[in-house]
């Protein structure tokens, strides 16, 4: 893909090289049992994804395809903001890329911030490329594509180092982050300062953990709708809501939208 360089790319290839052979290694030493105890216990790795490409040239997405690839016209509308994002693994690929690729356009400092490494215990049977310890992994709906560095970690930034914070959807994404000691207290500390704090698809669930959503009007992916209710918000089924200074959207199809009101929002202060 065209968001990563060529080094990057090789040390994934050469992280899942590695997690393979070893992984070949272990299956091998297997008596014909566990093998085909193995094989029951296992499923074919077929998934469905949503390429960019397929996403843009979509019937009924002409607006969001134009969004991307319209020149904006004043490149320096959000110079001297600064904006931090909030993700974790399985973040939806164009849902973080898309915003942090239009503020950076229109000349704000974007920051990626990320939960402190905190690998799962040995008994889980989890495998971590290198990789994993500077890098979020990024998801196409239920696929992972790739990996972005991040530049910060949620243990180390102040509500006073931004102006705005935007969280990305995927499912798994928000799940990483609500579980996040420092990311929640981070939420809690940046809304009671009355900044801008906006979250698209199921991200708005890493606000509900952070009990910020009584009596706010918001909107969010659709299986997590009854989720904010429960929480205490009001859920409207819109495209985007901007409520004071939260700004929610449901989809990766509101990415346009969504960026334009976080531009806007962000202009008037």
């Amino acid at each position: 893909m065209n968001f990563f360089n060529q080094s990057m790319l090789a040390g994934i290839v050469s992280a899942f090289t590695v997690l393979s052979a070893t992984a070949q290694v272990k299956t091998t030493e297997m008596n014909s049992h566990e093998l085909s105890v193995l094989n029951q216990l296992s499923s074919p790795s077929v998934v469905v994804n949503m390429p960019v490409s397929q996403l843009l040239n979509a019937p009924g997405n002409e607006a969001l395809r134009a969004f991307f690839f319209t020149p904006v016209t004043d490149p320096t509308a959000l110079k001297g903001k600064k904006i931090a994002v909030l993700a974790a693994d399985g973040f939806e690929e164009i849902e973080l890329l898309g915003p942090v690729w239009y503020f950076r356009q229109l000349g704000a400092q974007v920051d990626i911030v990320a939960p402190k490494y905190n690998p799962a215990p040995e008994r889980y049977g989890l495998m971590y490329p290198e990789t994993a310890k500077t890098h979020i992994m990024a998801i196409q709906y239920l696929q992972p594509v790739g990996w972005i560095e991040f530049d910060r970690t949620a243990d180390k930034i102040k509500v006073d180092d931004y102006d705005a914070v935007f969280i990305p959807g995927g499912a798994w994404n928000p799940d990483n982050l609500r579980y996040d000691k420092d990311v929640i207290k981070f939420i809690r500390d940046f809304n009671k300062s009355g900044k801008l704090i906006a979250a698209i698809c199921h991200a708005p669930v890493v606000l509900a953990s952070a009990d910020i959503l009584k009596g706010r009007k918001l909107t969010g992916y659709w299986n997590i709708q009854v989720d904010l209710k429960n929480a205490g918000g009001t859920v409207l089924d819109q495209p985007v809501v901007t409520d004071g200074n939260l700004i929610t959207s449901r989809h990766p199809i509101d990415v346009a939208e969504f960026s334009r009101a976080v531009e806007s929002w962000l202009i008037k202060k």
